[in-house]
């Protein structure tokens, strides 16, 4: 009898600790609202934390460093045991991640990889530099580099994003690994020679500012449909790809002469900009996958196990290698857009009217 009683209470004991787990509260901390991406992951994760029974704190700092403190501050003393974080600054965040660290508050770093900081415990994002290369082997094919020579040249210029944000080192870094053999042979020219990372990075990610700067460019380097030719123009993401649009198409570019330009998010806006001609491509992310794992991650935290990864090597913040899960990136263009983003259900038709 006393056995009986004794497994019976055990397993009251544990129900007790898995209600609890699902009950617990989950942070989540956007950067901003003015990209849709995030207001997607935001939306995504709120819906399957909720789902799994887990209450959630989710905010957006506006891109203000200092709003994104203060909202993790205000998560740590109201009790949320788990914060999944997409920095706005991946650099700034030490000191309220070390407090974090002292309430035993794991830490999850979102899609951006949080610096110099011990008490970030995984990191959840996409093959960030497989983005990169997607996007440099599009151009490749594209614009037929394999079999061009200096001679022949293609005219290229450069968009990537925050210098705050490491992911523009895999971004651009895999890009550049792909391209930079054809720039150092003369077969792709970029006439401002703005190649290095700090030229071509666009603050905030920026749409306006990205439009500012190709605007720049295409005066100071004269080109135009009927002048200098311009060929390409890489661009790390969706928001900078829409601002060189809006540049271009303000210089008299039509969808018959448009530079070849890549993207990244399949947000709504280059989408609609893939269909009339003035966006080649985009790297697809479905935050989908990724807010569907991190709730996996957060489970197995609150349960005490360790969190699924598959790279234990790579994402190094300075301080530690952060283990990692990485999401498959996928290309589309108006070729597949269709069966990838209208079937798979992550968007209607409707929305790219």
């Amino acid at each position: 009898m006393k056995k009986i009683v004794a497994i019976l209470l055990a397993v009251a004991t544990l129900s007790t600790a898995a209600f609890a787990a699902k009950k617990a509260k989950v942070g989540i901390s956007m950067p901003t609202k003015d990209l849709q991406r995030w207001n997607q992951d935001g939306a995504n994760m709120k819906a399957d934390f909720e789902k799994a029974g887990y209450q959630v704190d989710l905010q957006y700092a506006a891109n203000d460093i200092n709003t994104q403190i203060s909202q993790l501050e205000n998560m740590i003393t109201g009790k949320c045991k788990v914060l999944v974080i997409a920095a706005i600054d991946g650099s700034s965040l030490s000191n309220v991640l070390a407090t974090a660290k002292k309430k035993k508050v794991q830490v999850i770093a979102y899609d951006r990889l949080i610096m110099d900081t011990d008490a970030v415990s995984y990191y959840a994002t996409f093959d960030n530099y497989k983005v990169g290369t997607i996007q440099g082997d599009y151009l490749v094919e594209k614009l037929g580099l394999k079999s061009r020579s200096a001679s022949d040249p293609v005219y290229m210029e450069f968009f990537t994003g925050d210098p705050g944000d490491n992911n523009i080192n895999f971004f651009f870094g895999g890009a550049m690994d792909v391209l930079k053999p054809y720039l150092d042979s003369g077969v792709i020219v970029c006439l401002s020679g703005q190649t290095a990372k700090a030229q071509a990075a666009t603050l905030e990610w920026s749409t306006a500012r990205a439009q500012d700067r190709m605007e720049n460019l295409i005066t100071s380097n004269k080109y135009s449909p009927k002048g200098q030719k311009l060929d390409a123009v890489y661009c790390s993401n969706d928001s900078t790809a829409q601002g060189v649009t809006q540049a271009l198409l303000s210089a008299g570019y039509t969808a018959d002469n448009f530079p070849v330009i890549t993207g990244q998010d399949c947000d709504i806006t280059s989408v609609k900009n893939m269909l009339k001609g003035t966006q080649s491509m985009s790297v697809f992310k479905d935050t989908r996958t990724l807010a569907a794992q991190v709730v996996k991650m957060v489970e197995a935290i609150l349960s005490g196990k360790a969190a699924p990864v598959n790279d234990t090597s790579t994402y190094n913040n300075n301080v530690k290698v952060v283990p990692s899960f990485l999401c498959e990136p996928v290309f589309g263009d108006v070729n597949n857009y269709k069966a990838l983003l209208i079937d798979s259900g992550y968007y209607k038709e409707s929305e790219l009217k």
